[in-house]
């Protein structure tokens, strides 16, 4: 077993004061965008200085998702230098997901059928408003433009240049993964490329750090517009779908993910404690893209190894959507529900097939949520497409707990993948997960027999 470098190890932190940590800040962002959406609902000046404020933001933390994920996963695969390593970790991660993506799937389904938030609505869907129907419309259209072959297919970019300039994150992981791969197997020639590109990756996650310094203002924005936008009146007639949307993601939190992490060996509240800061930016933004970036650097300086941070997490965010599943299957059935279609259970067996694919064929979409469960009711008649606008008003409600549950999702897979390829420092997690400071640089991997 390799001796773990203490001098990397977490150090108590020196606290400032309480109003300087982003934490502290991202909280009051929330708080007064709130009641500013809030007092001033329905305001146009609302959308017009408020909007872009979040718009802006998750923007920029948009625009450093690729070249983190870049030099990321290619110095991660170039220093394994151990092809089948790689092999099994992508293997690994993805049964991970599979699995655990079921799991959300068959909860949603479950409660669903207890709860009954649909029952009794009668809803006709012909009674809705034209700017309903034009969004479920859009959701529809951009629904039947990703499926599930599209998706493959344009995991490859057109061009390497392409994959940085687009919004398919898993076009820049592949992109990622052919130069690790092919910087591993040049051997030792590779090695000035590679110290070249980590020193690079240090100055991006610095960039990173200064960046997330406009995460309050972004919150405060974004959070102003959805409470103006949204209302709290919209919600009358759906409040029980958004109630069950909400308490049954807690509970795939705290039940399964805090099962799973109490098996690999860490504490899921102390996890969620260290990604405290991420966790409300998310809330205030509802984009769990906007977290990314600070996600990976984290997960690193508390022990997971990089090649497995860098394959787990960018992939994570892609292929292991648990939050959106839990949505899928509690809003694909609340639509039934409320439309008067009876579901058997094998047709709510095949709904749960085709959710699952379809949350992957709609992944790296803007609004991915609504149109993954467009293209679900795309392949799965039964029920009426057009039913979509009864719920496209409170789509970004809904949407703040999917982005918050995906990130969660994705924090423990990776540390469970760690664990499983003996790439964990666990020293190094238990302390941070108590408080101490992450260091400034991952500390070598102390080696586990299992």
């Amino acid at each position: 077993m390799a001796m773990i470098d203490t001098s990397g190890a977490a150090k108590p932190r020196r606290k400032g004061p309480f109003y300087t940590s982003t934490f502290f800040q991202v909280i009051m962002g929330i708080l007064l965008g709130g009641l500013v959406g809030y007092i001033w609902k329905g305001q146009p000046w609302i959308a017009e200085y408020m909007k872009p404020l979040g718009d802006t933001f998750v923007k920029v933390v948009k625009m450093i998702i690729a070249p983190v994920i870049f030099f990321t996963v290619s110095v991660g695969i170039a220093n394994m230098r151990d092809m089948g390593s790689f092999g099994r970790v992508t293997l690994r991660a993805l049964g991970y997901f599979l699995a655990v993506s079921t799991l959300a799937l068959v909860m949603g389904l479950v409660v669903a059928n207890l709860w009954q938030t649909g029952a009794g609505m009668n809803f006709d869907p012909s009674h809705l408003d034209a700017k309903d129907i034009a969004a479920a419309t859009n959701a529809e259209k951009k629904a039947h433009d990703t499926d599930l072959v599209s998706f493959f297919v344009n995991v490859i970019p057109d061009t390497m240049v392409g994959a940085f300039t687009g919004s398919n994150i898993l076009q820049v992981v592949f992109i990622s993964v052919m130069f690790g791969v092919g910087l591993a197997l040049y051997g030792e020639k590779a090695q000035p490329a590679i110290d070249i590109m980590t020193s690079v990756s240090g100055g991006i996650f610095k960039m990173v750090a200064v960046l997330m310094q406009a995460a309050p203002l972004g919150a405060f924005g974004a959070f102003a517009f959805l409470v103006s936008d949204v209302g709290i009146e919209k919600l009358e007639n759906l409040v029980q779908l958004v109630i069950a949307v909400y308490a049954t993601s807690f509970l795939f939190i705290v039940v399964v993910l805090g099962l799973i992490s109490l098996w690999a060996g860490f504490n899921l509240f102390k996890l969620l404690r260290y990604l405290k800061e991420e966790i409300f930016l998310i809330v205030g933004t509802s984009s769990s893209e906007s977290a990314l970036p600070a996600l990976m650097d984290k997960m690193e300086r508390a022990g997971c190894a990089r090649p497995v941070v860098g394959l787990v997490v960018p992939t994570g965010y892609s292929f292991n959507l648990d939050g959106t599943n839990v949505y899928m299957t509690l809003a694909a059935l609340f639509l039934a529900q409320a439309t008067n279609v009876h579901l058997s259970i094998e047709q709510q067996l095949i709904l749960l097939g085709v959710a699952m694919l379809s949350s992957k064929g709609a992944a790296g979409v803007t609004g991915g949520g609504l149109i993954a469960l467009a293209a679900t009711l795309q392949q799965f008649p039964a029920v009426n497409p057009a039913a979509l606008a009864l719920i496209a008003g409170i789509d970004r409600i809904l949407s703040q707990c999917r982005s918050l549950t995906n990130f969660v999702g994705n924090a423990v897979a990776t540390v469970v993948v760690s664990r499983w390829e003996g790439a964990l420092n666990r020293e190094q997690l238990k302390a941070v997960l108590n408080g101490g400071s992450p260091p400034l640089a991952a500390a070598p991997i102390e080696q586990d027999p299992d």
